[in-house]
């Protein structure tokens, strides 16, 4: 009897034993667990991972919506420079928002509203709005300056006749053939203009942002700057951009002046 009493006694206290080891163990886990926001190499607030709609830094969505065909910082990308004080003084807000939440039909640029399938909620194409005039806007240096209309509606409404090839051909000599050469085919300051690749990629509006803004990035000068101290009329302008958009093949002439 005191063979077993002590045999069941050596048991005992090897199980509290065990139990004390294991609840030890349990505790240190969870300290470690506790205090595990300071485990060296754990990702800040900042660099854990987001659902792509919660994302809010102008500088990220930017990155992975924009950046492949405006450029890492809004210039010298395939597409027009975003970083370009001029365009963001000529375009509205409402031009910015329609253009990045239902792309350019007819272009390569795609709708990014998530109505129309894209990646963005209207929370994030405001904040792009908001951070490419912001960091990239200056417009108190056109507050005395004339802007050209922007579409041909709004030059319409102000007076500017229809656009007419001959004139545009004139125009396009006096204005543009020093950079593109006199048929358009490209010249010592500037490609070509009339290359069907080109104009099947881009929209009307998208001659006429590029004849009145110039391209900042790539040293093309704005409708004032190619003639010094004669800037191109309004009426001027939609002529160019009309005989621009007459060397697009005639199977896409429709697309041209469909696009926005």
């Amino acid at each position: 009897m005191a063979e077993a009493i002590a045999s069941f006694a050596g048991m005992t206290c090897e199980y509290l034993s065990n139990l004390k080891a294991t609840t030890l163990v349990i505790l240190v886990i969870l300290i470690l667990a506790m205090g595990c926001d300071q485990l060296p190499g754990k990702p800040t607030p900042e660099d854990r991972w987001k659902a792509a709609t919660a994302v809010t830094d102008f500088s990220q969505l930017y990155a992975l919506n924009c950046a492949g065909c405006h450029g890492a910082d809004g210039r010298l990308g395939a597409a027009r420079p975003l970083n370009d004080p001029l365009y963001l003084a000529l375009v509205s807000n409402d031009t910015l928002r329609q253009a990045i939440a239902q792309g350019v039909p007819g272009t390569a640029a795609p709708a990014f509203a998530q109505q129309l399938g894209g990646p963005l909620t209207d929370k994030q194409i405001e904040i792009l709005i908001e951070g490419m005039r912001s960091r990239w806007g200056k417009a108190e240096n056109f507050q005395n300056v004339a802007l050209p209309p922007y579409s041909l509606r709004d030059a319409s409404a102000k007076g500017s006749g229809s656009g007419d090839q001959q004139r545009g051909a004139a125009a396009y000599q006096k204005y543009c053939a020093q950079c593109h050469g006199k048929d358009g085919s490209g010249g010592p300051k500037g490609g070509s203009v009339i290359n069907p690749a080109y104009l099947a990629l881009v929209s009307d509006q998208a001659l006429r942002t590029t004849v009145i803004v110039g391209r900042s990035d790539l040293g093309m000068p704005d409708w004032r700057a190619n003639i010094p101290g004669q800037p191109m009329s309004p009426q001027e302008i939609t002529d160019v951009v009309t005989w621009l958009a007459s060397h697009r093949p005639a199977n896409l002439l429709a697309q041209g002046t469909k696009s926005k």
